[in-house]
């Protein structure tokens, strides 16, 4: 059944003018452009949604951290005030803290500077293979 379907389809192609041959491809061209317009705004629009909830659950993990952290840190310099006055004690517990965040922001910029931009990949991939067809479909059309 396909096959003769598509069989009448050439036919009906074949008897039209090239104006209205290239009418019918810039309107079957807009309609695929918006297409892949709307299905990349509805990929970005639910990536959105996920990283949004990403966040706000890496925030409140952060806080809660940040907390723990901080108790660490009171123990660290409690347990050196053992072997060393208390404000020695504190100082060196800070200097290893400013080691690590440098550390921490070498190493972040490096990863950030290496990441993906956001793009809607299946929408720009349907893109890429549209155009294959239809350059394809012009050689052959141009070989006849």
């Amino acid at each position: 059944m396909g096959g003769n379907s598509i069989s009448v389809q050439q036919t009906e192609l074949s008897d039209q003018s090239t104006a209205d041959l290239v009418r019918l491809a810039s309107a079957q061209l807009t309609e695929l452009v918006r297409d892949e317009l709307r299905l990349a705004r509805t990929e970005m629009v639910e990536k959105g949604k996920r990283a949004g909830f990403g966040a706000g659950l890496f925030g409140a993990a952060g806080v809660a951290a940040f907390y723990g952290v901080g108790a660490l840190i009171a123990t660290a310099i409690l347990a050196l005030a053992l072997l060393m006055p208390a404000w020695a004690s504190a100082l060196v517990v800070a200097a290893v803290l400013f080691l690590a965040a440098a550390v921490a922001a070498l190493v972040g910029r490096g990863l950030l500077r290496r990441a993906v931009p956001a793009m809607p990949t299946e929408a720009a991939r349907n893109v890429q293979e549209d155009l294959r067809a239809v350059t394809t479909a012009i050689e052959e059309r141009n070989r006849k």
